[in-house]
């Protein structure tokens, strides 16, 4: 999840939601250099929540979706707990 601890990584992941992109897609979208998008989108893509694939002299990036159900599940079952948690602290 440090992957998506920080706030132009978290924009990106959330872009991405929409469909693959281009890095000059995302490029455009934020006031930040090239140098400095490879190096987000290097870290989501080790973290395996993000795919790369060259396309000509550019990266188009997507969501890796089994990772993201994994997060998915982690997230739902985290939730329950904390539910169940507050319900036995309130009675």
């Amino acid at each position: 999840m440090r992957a998506l601890s920080d706030e132009t990584r978290l924009k990106i992941f959330d872009m991405l939601g929409n469909g693959e992109l281009c890095a000059c897609k995302i490029l455009e979208a934020f006031n930040i250099t090239q140098s400095t998008l490879s190096y987000h989108m290097k870290i989501l893509c080790e973290s395996g929540l993000v795919n790369g694939r060259r396309d000509g002299i550019w990266m188009r990036y997507s969501i890796n979706e089994s990772k993201l159900e994994v997060i998915a599940g982690f997230l739902i079952r985290l939730q329950k707990s904390y539910v169940t948690k507050s319900k036995k602290n309130n009675y």
